[in-house]
């Protein structure tokens, strides 16, 4: 009896033991990362190719609906889950939301339960007077005829712009705070913002007058004392700069990041290991430097979702997973304040949509292009983004056909209303303003043909450039030798020409990279729909008349 005893105590007194040493789970915090909102309301397209498939897919993804629907989900997951983005929420956004200064972009990011954004080049887009009015509310705007005209009143962002290395010049401090804190599961997060620094380079003169913009990772790592001093253990840089890269966005840890944010990361603060960046509207979870870098390409077409794990004695971050994850509207049912929110935006949009804005010549002006290559609604698009980047000192303008969605339709006595020119020029790009050499603008022209096979991707230019092309020459020689002009006069190879595209085409989309080559580039803020609309108040009965040939094809 007294062995059994003994035995009894000894096994318990190993137990004991055991439980004692065991050492506790770790902390468990969930992060979902969002960059390049752009006030995308409504759901887009997407084509990508799903892991294992062997062809790409399309389909209409992101959204605020399938967002709420997404983010609703994973919540019911983890109560705790921290929804933070990356910059560019507003600005070059559709109809939808900046036709009421995008307010309807806030407003769906205070649904969603954002807590914290770094700044984008585009939240600058009407100057920090209007930034700080999204951030703080009011109705004291520079856009006094689309503030507060959705709703009487409205009380800006739940969530925190954060902006490290914005700072007003006069005073040497930042606009909006550098960082914050937040006690998640009784770990303190430290979250960090900062925006390119050459924001200069994207946005107009106007719009960040005033304001300095620093070295990224200076003013990254200058947070790292006070957010140590307030207790943070984990730190995460959300950063509105990015990269590209080959591999898909579902590659795990994927190698071949290139771009900014690659030199920015090797210089952080070693603690700092989650960048959550944008700017480049590219899907990837690379590892740089030993850290995660991660972007959810653009409009909430995917949504980037992290696990980390901490350890609960030292509260450091021990490791982390992550997963990209497609925002596709029938695998998330929207919740129904936000079917209700939107449904609200929709109708009283409709109403706007409707306002004719121009009696046309014609009852549709075509995007159809004729054996040059041009069409009456390329040569109109081209000319009303010049005539609105003049005080640029814009000489020509460039439209890619792709970005010209639908004719110019109108009704009953040729009106047309904002709703036809919308739905011609429905993404909201922005003008970009660059210079070109002649021999750049020359080459320009030839890269319209990709090989000698093809029939040619032609843009669309205004109506003082003048060219002839030969379909029966080797691709990179079908211009005419001698038969470029601007404004009359033959074009000299070393003549300098300012010109306009929006931004996809200056980014050297479709593939025209000598885009993307420009210099003194100044992305203007102003959308190529309101350029449109600014063109057809001023110029009644547009396309009565037929316009001058811009691309003659002499065989």
């Amino acid at each position: 009896m007294i062995l059994r005893t003994l035995v009894s105590s000894l096994v318990a007194a190993l137990a004991l033991a055991g439980c004692a040493t065991t050492p506790p789970a770790p902390i468990e915090l969930n992060l979902v990362a969002l960059n390049d909102f752009h006030g995308n309301l409504e759901p887009s397209k997407f084509t990508f190719t799903p892991p294992g498939a062997a062809a790409p897919v399309t389909l209409q993804a992101g959204g605020a609906a399938a967002m709420s629907g997404a983010l609703a989900a994973w919540r019911r997951e983890d109560p705790h889950l921290l929804f933070v983005a990356a910059g560019d929420l507003v600005g070059a956004s559709p109809a939808l939301s900046s036709m009421w200064a995008d307010e309807p972009a806030i407003e769906a990011m205070n649904m969603l339960g954002l807590q914290a954004s770094s700044l984008g080049n585009h939240e600058f887009d009407a100057g920090s007077v209007e930034l700080l009015r999204q951030q703080n509310g009011g109705c004291a705007s520079p856009r006094p005829e689309k503030a507060c005209q959705l709703a009487p009143t409205f009380n800006g962002a739940k969530f925190q712009y954060l902006g490290a290395n914005v700072l007003v010049t006069k005073t040497g401090q930042t606009l909006l705070p550098s960082s914050m804190v937040v006690d998640v599961k009784g770990v303190k997060v430290g979250l960090i913002g900062a925006v390119l620094e050459n924001t200069a380079s994207v946005t107009t003169a106007a719009a960040i007058a005033g304001l300095t913009f620093q070295d990224e990772a200076d003013a990254i790592n200058r947070t790292m004392p006070a957010l140590r001093a307030q207790g943070a253990t984990v730190f995460v840089v959300l950063i509105h700069e990015g990269g590209h890269t080959k591999e898909p966005f579902h590659q795990i840890d994927c190698k071949d990041l290139k771009g900014p944010i690659v030199g920015i990361v090797g210089k952080l603060d070693p603690a700092i290991r989650l960048v959550v960046s944008g700017h480049s509207h590219t899907g990837y979870q690379c590892k740089v430097d030993g850290r995660l870098v991660t972007q959810a390409d653009m409009g909430g077409h995917l949504l980037t979702r992290i696990k980390m794990r901490v350890d609960p004695a030292t509260r450091v971050l021990a490791d982390m997973a992550v997963t990209n994850e497609v925002i596709n509207p029938d695998a998330y049912p929207a919740e129904p304040k936000m079917t209700a929110y939107l449904a609200t935006v929709r109708a009283r949009s409709t109403a706007v949509l409707g306002k004719p804005v121009a009696t046309l010549g014609v009852p549709t002006i075509a995007r159809k292009a004729g054996a040059g290559g041009e069409s009456p609604l390329g040569n109109l698009i081209t000319d009303a983004i010049v005539a609105a980047t003049a005080k640029e000192g814009v000489q020509v303008g460039f439209m890619n056909n792709g970005g010209i969605r639908k004719d110019l339709d109108s009704g009953p006595g040729n009106v047309a209303t904002f709703g036809n020119a919308q739905a011609v020029l429905p993404f909201g790009n922005t003008l970009v303003a660059m210079d070109l050499t002649g021999a750049q603008l020359k080459a320009l022209l030839e890269q319209q043909w990709k090989t000698d096979a093809s029939a040619g991707s032609m843009l669309q230019v205004s109506g003082n450039l003048f060219y002839r092309w030969d379909s029966t020459k080797p691709s990179g020689q079908r211009v005419v030798p001698g038969s470029v002009k601007v404004n009359g006069a033959v074009l000299a190879d070393d003549q300098v020409v300012r010109v306009v595209a929006n931004n996809f085409l200056a980014e050297g989309g479709d593939t025209f990279t000598t885009f993307a080559k420009g210099t003194r580039r100044v992305d203007t803020g102003i959308r190529d729909l309101d350029a449109l609309l600014a063109y057809l108040r001023k110029h009644d009965k547009v396309g009565a008349a037929a316009s001058p040939v811009r691309a003659e094809r002499v065989r």
